[in-house]
C-alpha cells in the first residue's frame, strides 16, 4: 500500500530524489481565483483552526501555529448528529452578575429540520475537552483531570443531562480520533517518547482498553475500511526522518505496514480517504514544497499533484469527500476549506475536472465541517445570531461551466436556512479495499 511516484510538474524534485515521474502532457488549469464569492464567517464559538498537516508558512500564507487551534464541531460517522464545545451565559455565585461557561452541545442532522440540544452538567467544561459523538445520540467527552484523561458518554434525560464515566487513561498527552466507521466505538492516541498508543475508549468492555503499540510519533488518522479495522497514520520514527504515513491493522495487534512512499525524504501524510472509491486526499513535499495531492489505494497510477489546488496565499484543506462513486475516483467531488486573509470559505475540485471552484460559505458555517450525499450535495453545519443550528446545502458546481458570484448566491437560497427539505445522508455501501500497493510507473530517468 505504498505511493511512490509524482505527475511531471515536479519532475526535477522528483528526479533529484531519485524517483520515477508518470508524465501527463495535459496541464492543469488554473483555479478560480482566492476570495471568489464572499468569505463565510467562523462559527459561533470561533470555528477551528487550519489543519495540523498544513504545514508551516510557505505558499499556503498560514503560520503553522494556527494548526492548534480546538476544532468547532465533530460529525458523527453516518452524519446523523454533530457535537461540539459552546458557550452560554449563568449566573454568577453570590452576585446578580452573569457570567460564561462552556458545556456540550449536540446537534441533530439527519431529521426534517436541524436542531440543537445543550447537555449542560452541574460543573462547566474545561476548553481543553474534546467531545465526539456517537450514531445512536449520545455524546463521548475526553476531560484532563490532572495526569489522566477521563472519558464520559453525555446524553439527555429529561429536562436534564446524563453521564456515564467509562473510566481514565493515565497519561497526559491523549487526542481523540476521528469517529470510527462504526458510529459505536471511539479511539484516541497516546503519542509517547518512541512509541504511539491506540486506545478503544468507547465500544469495549471493560472501559479504556489498549489495542495497538505503534513505535514512532504519530498523529494524523484516517480510517481505511468499513469496519474499523484499518487506521492510517502519519508516523516520523523516533531517530529522526521524514514522516510517512502508515496502515495500522487494529485486529492485529497494530501490525504495521507502510502505505505512502513518494520519495525517500519526503513528508508524506494522508489527509483523507472513501473507501468506495479508493480515492485518497495527499500532503507531501516531494515535490519541493509542501502540497496537496491525491492518488488511488491500488492504483498502478502515480500520486498527482494538480497545479489548481495550490492557489496564492491561502491555505487549502480537503474535509469531506462525496460517497458512493464505486470504482469511479476520479468523479469523487470533494470539499476543501480555503483560508486567507479575508477568512475562511469553500472550494470544491473533482480530479476529473482538474479545476477549483471557490465558493461562498454561510453565515457562521463550522469551518472545515460538513458532509457529502451520494447525489453530490454538500452539507453544511451553521450557527450564527439568526440560526442556533442549521444546515447549508450546497450542489457540486458543474466543471464545464466556470462559477460567477451568482453560484454562491443559490447555494444561498438552497440551504442557507433550517433545512426542512433535506434528505437524510444515506448509508454507503462499501467495498473492500484493494491490497495492491499504490505504485508509480517507472519512466526511465
Amino acid at each position: 500500500m505504498t505511493a511512490c511516484a509524482i505527475e511531471n510538474e515536479t519532475a526535477g524534485a522528483a528526479e533529484a530524489a531519485g524517483d520515477a515521474v508518470l508524465e501527463d502532457d495535459e496541464p492543469d488549469a488554473p483555479g478560480e481565483p482566492a476570495g471568489f464569492g464572499v468569505p463565510g464567517e467562523g462559527g459561533a464559538d470561533g470555528g477551528d483552526g487550519v489543519s495540523e498537516q498544513a504545514g508551516a508558512r510557505g505558499e499556503s500564507g498560514v503560520p503553522a501555529k494556527a494548526a492548534h487551534a480546538p476544532p468547532a464541531l465533530t460529525i458523527a460517522a453516518d452524519g446523523s448528529y454533530a457535537a461540539r464545545l459552546t458557550l452560554r451565559s449563568v449566573a454568577a455565585e453570590a452576585s446578580y452578575e452573569t457570567a460564561q461557561a462552556w458545556f456540550v452541545e449536540r446537534w441533530t442532522l439527519d431529521g426534517h429540520e436541524p436542531y440543537a440540544v445543550p447537555l449542560p452538567l452541574d460543573q462547566p467544561e474545561e476548553p481543553d475537552s474534546q467531545v465526539l459523538p456517537l450514531t445512536d445520540g449520545r455524546v463521548l467527552i475526553r476531560r484532563r483531570v490532572a495526569d489522566r484523561n477521563a472519558f464520559s458518554l453525555l446524553y439527555p434525560t429529561g429536562p436534564g443531562t446524563g453521564e456515564l464515566p467509562l473510566g481514565a487513561v493515565g497519561c497526559t498527552d491523549l487526542t481523540l480520533l476521528p469517529p470510527a466507521p462504526d458510529g459505536a466505538s471511539a479511539y484516541a492516541l497516546s503519542v509517547g517518547a518512541r512509541s504511539t498508543a491506540v486506545w478503544l475508549v468507547a465500544g469495549g468492555a471493560f472501559g479504556p482498553e489498549l489495542v495497538a503499540e505503534v513505535p514512532g510519533r504519530c498523529s494524523g488518522g484516517v480510517w481505511l475500511d468499513r469496519a474499523g479495522r484499518m487506521l492510517a497514520l502519519d508516523r516520523a520514527m523516533p531517530g529522526g526522518g521524514p514522516v510517512k504515513a502508515v496502515a495500522v491493522d487494529l485486529e492485529r495487534g497494530g501490525e504495521v505496514t507502510p502505505l505512502l512512499q513518494i520519495a525517500p525524504e519526503s513528508n508524506d501524510r494522508l489527509l483523507l480517504a472513501d473507501t468506495d472509491s479508493g480515492l485518497l486526499l495527499i500532503r507531501s513535499d516531494a515535490p519541493g514544497h509542501d502540497r496537496l495531492g491525491w492518488g488511488v489505494l491500488g492504483s498502478c497510477l502515480p500520486v498527482r499533484f494538480p497545479e489548481c489546488l495550490r492557489p496564492a496565499d491561502v491555505a487549502v484543506t480537503p474535509f469531506a469527500v462525496q460517497p458512493g462513486q464505486m470504482l469511479m475516483p476520479e468523479s469523487c467531488a470533494v470539499a476543501l476549506r480555503i483560508d486567507g486573509a479575508a477568512g475562511s470559505w469553500l472550494g470544491v475540485w473533482r480530479p476529473a475536472g482538474r479545476r477549483l471552484h471557490q465558493l461562498a460559505a454561510p453565515e457562521g458555517w463550522q469551518a472545515g465541517r460538513g458532509v457529502w450525499t451520494r447525489d453530490g450535495v454538500l452539507r453544511l453545519p451553521y450557527a450564527n445570531e439568526n440560526v442556533a443550528c442549521g444546515v447549508a446545502l450546497l450542489e457540486a458546481p458543474v466543471d464545464g461551466e466556470r462559477g460567477t458570484g451568482p453560484a454562491a448566491e443559490a447555494g444561498t437560497e438552497s440551504g442557507m436556512q433550517p433545512s426542512a427539505a433535506a434528505a437524510p445522508l444515506p448509508m454507503c455501501k462499501p467495498i473492500p479495499l484493494g491490497r495492491a500497493p499504490l505504485m508509480g510507473r517507472m519512466v526511465p530517468g
